[in-house]
């Protein structure tokens, strides 16, 4: 078997194949930090995270960067709009982006380079395309001369004349051509900047991703990954820089995610259905977030719903359920190459596949018996932390809250001893009206020769 990957910019599927043996780099880009994230921003880390883990498998030498934009015009207006300094507010929204995505059992990147610390490398870049004739300065601002790249546009699949069309573009008295976009523009007084040869000013959003893969990851890179959202005007401008400064090709394979639906109804700030991670937070655990965004294949849209987020709990309870009845058996070490679960994940990152193969593990397990059973247990639990799930002790699993108005830990045990004297004395009918009393508040008892365990439903 050998991974295969879909690649935007052949539009076609691809043996995936690193520009130097055993030595992968991969880029993928990061949030602009002026709020809390929304689940659509966590649908890429998650999806490339399981590709960052499945990476980490096959080569010895994996690096993945995912950048933080700290200078944006939208974090200026919030910052005027919170009377907040830019920097208190872009270190507040980055560490709750941090939080929220490891909540999301996301791994940390290798590599996270924040964007106010790369002025050097985005103004020597923008030197080198002038030089190299695909840029040029008028009025304090510098501009992409987008017609002195053959082959712009290719990687969105667009002409010029239909990105003119499809896209809002500044027409701006300094441009040589409507589709030439900003590399530098000038700050006000009251505004951000950094001094350079086109006077006091600051970067154009597409600049700074080139610039930090360059110097982090070099002039050519493996894998760049991102929403299909991305792919233009961003990505397109991104190649077109990198490209022309570099003078080599820039990305072997682009992958790109695909958007998240509301309902039915795609996430968008004119309807307001934004669902912010943290606020779902307070509702799911984390891995059932995760268990969601992967449960849809990555190039696909995702139609997330309060029913997606319950069926992905009741999942994960069935496969935790499977660990927790065989709490007694220690694992095995395993290799799953060769499995049908790895095959479904060397497929383009076939994450449904993956998850179906997950859920005749815990079958197969669950009717298991002597030995066969650790390595099916190994199996499982291998699996699970390729996909960033079954993370969790069983038992903490189903003992954490799950909303509404609960009983606490030592209520319930509280209840169960009551429950078990009640017994010891035979007065049957109190022991059966816990256990009643129990389940109406959500908490399920199992008895069993060791004792009576419980979980939440």
């Amino acid at each position: 078997m050998s991974l295969q990957i879909y690649n935007t910019f052949s539009g076609k599927k691809e043996p995936f194949k690193p520009l130097v043996e055993d030595r992968v780099r991969m880029y993928v880009c990061g949030p602009t930090v002026y709020n809390r994230v929304h689940i659509g921003n966590a649908r890429p880390v998650v999806v490339f995270d399981t590709l960052y883990r499945l990476l980490k498998t096959l080569y010895k030498d994996v690096a993945y960067a995912r950048n933080i934009t700290d200078i944006d015009d939208k974090i200026m207006k919030a910052a005027r709009e919170n009377g907040e300094d830019i920097a208190a507010l872009t270190a507040r929204y980055a560490q709750a982006y941090f939080e929220d995505m490891a909540a999301l059992n996301n791994l940390e990147p290798d590599i996270t380079p924040y964007a106010t610390q790369h002025l050097p490398e985005m103004i020597a870049m923008i030197e080198s395309l002038i030089e190299k004739g695909h840029a040029y300065a008028a009025e304090g601002h510098v501009l992409f001369a987008v017609e002195s790249m053959e082959d712009y546009g290719k990687l969105s699949k667009r002409s010029l004349d239909d990105m003119l069309a499809g896209a809002r573009v500044e027409v701006a008295p300094y441009k040589k051509y409507a589709g030439d976009f900003v590399l530098w523009k000038p700050s006000s007084d009251d505004e951000p900047g950094w001094d350079s040869p086109w006077g006091r000013g600051r970067p154009g959003w597409h600049l700074e991703c080139s610039a930090m893969i360059k110097k982090h990851l070099g002039d050519t890179i493996d894998i760049h990954g991102g929403g299909r959202d991305l792919t233009f005007p961003h990505h397109e401008n991104e190649r077109a820089q990198s490209c022309c400064a570099n003078g080599t090709d820039f990305v072997r394979y682009w992958m790109h995610n695909g958007y998240v639906n509301i309902e039915g109804e795609k996430m968008s700030k004119s309807l307001g259905n934004f669902r912010m991670v943290n606020d779902l937070l307070e509702q799911y655990p984390g891995e059932v977030l995760r268990f969601a965004l992967l449960s849809a294949h990555y190039r696909s849209e995702l139609n997330f719903s309060a029913d997606l987020l319950d069926q992905a709990w009741r999942t994960l309870d069935g496969l935790y359920g499977a660990l927790r009845d065989t709490q007694e058996v220690t694992a095995a070490e395993v290799d799953l190459e060769g499995s049908a679960f790895l095959a479904a994940l060397y497929d383009d990152l076939n994450t449904p596949i993956a998850i179906s193969e997950l859920h005749q593990l815990a079958k197969e397990l669950n009717k298991a018996e002597g030995a066969g059973k650790a390595v099916l247990k190994g199996k499982l639990l291998a699996a699970g932390a390729m996909l960033g799930i079954l993370q969790m002790d069983a038992e903490t699993w189903f003992k954490q809250s799950r909303g509404g108005d609960e009983l606490s830990e030592d209520e319930i045990e509280s209840l169960i001893a009551e429950r078990q004297q009640s017994k010891l004395d035979k007065n049957y009918a109190r022991a059966d009206e816990i256990r009643e009393e129990l389940k109406a508040r959500g908490v399920v008892l199992e008895d069993s020769r060791e004792g009576t365990k419980w979980r939440r439903e």
